[in-house]
């Protein structure tokens, strides 16, 4: 495997590249192994969602610490490409589980910013930064806010596009490579908040129905795509149909591959 700095140099520049990064979501030891082993993987990353539902929690920091630390150290040592940690809103400490994640191999990860004041966020922003400089790596953080996510019921949507470009830009100029916006779906609104922020800036997810394909997010100058939870609920929607086709009196789908 990479040593810690080559995987963090990597994992930057498949972010800085003019090619959009694509990143399917994994949340254990198989899940991390079946995508890194699939054509066009070139960096994994974790989901806190997929990986507490692992465990029976709820998201949102629910699961303890150290079991998804666990989790995510196995998934380092199981594959040989760079992986980024959703570090949620920092366990309490963002600059102590970021230096936690970076001890079990991680070299980037999201950030959120739960909409807390901007002094604040930044503030978090910076001591998962300086955790990375004091491993000796750039660590990778996808600095997340949470602007549309949080947004109430009808909110005025320009106000949102433009509160998602101040605090995206107050992360950039902290030492951010890129900023995420879950929530951001539309056309109009991507290229705005790319606009805002400059080419090659921008994060965004991937949700089932409603998102724009990969190729027309590198268009629109998307820094990098995830799916977050949504990867670990196409498997499960998998594991539903096939479990309801089996007890209907049906067998298992032919296309069935053993890839454990």
């Amino acid at each position: 495997m990479p040593d810690l700095s080559s995987r963090a140099r990597t994992l930057l520049e498949l972010h800085t590249a003019t090619e959009i990064l694509v990143l399917a979501n994994v949340w254990d030891v198989v899940s991390a192994r079946v995508v890194a082993g699939t054509p066009g993987a070139r960096a994994l990353a974790t989901a806190s969602h997929s990986i507490a539902a692992t465990f029976g929690y709820k998201d949102g920091e629910n699961i303890p610490l150290d079991l998804h630390l666990d989790m995510v150290r196995r998934i380092v040592e199981a594959v040989d490409l760079p992986v980024s940690m959703d570090l949620e809103a920092g366990h309490g400490n963002a600059g102590e589980t970021a230096r936690r994640a970076i001890e079990v191999g991680v070299v980037g990860g999201n950030l959120e910013d739960e909409m807390k004041p901007l002094d604040e966020a930044v503030a978090a922003v910076e001591l998962v930064l300086r955790a990375g400089r004091d491993a000796g790596i750039e660590f990778v953080l996808n600095a997340r806010t949470d602007t549309f996510l949080r947004a109430e019921k009808g909110a005025d949507r320009q106000h949102l596009v433009q509160e998602a470009i101040r605090r995206g830009r107050a992360f950039l100029e902290a030492g951010a490579p890129v900023v995420f916006v879950p929530g951001l779906v539309a056309r109009d609104e991507i290229a705005a908040v790319v606009a805002g922020l400059g080419p090659g800036k921008l994060s965004v997810i991937s949700a089932p129905g409603i998102s724009l394909p990969a190729s027309e997010l590198q268009e629109l100058g998307v820094a990098r795509v995830s799916t977050g939870p949504h990867s670990q609920r196409v498997a499960l929607t998998a594991l539903q149909d096939a479990a309801a086709g089996l007890f209907a009196g049906g067998t298992l789908p032919e296309n069935t591959r053993a890839l454990n």
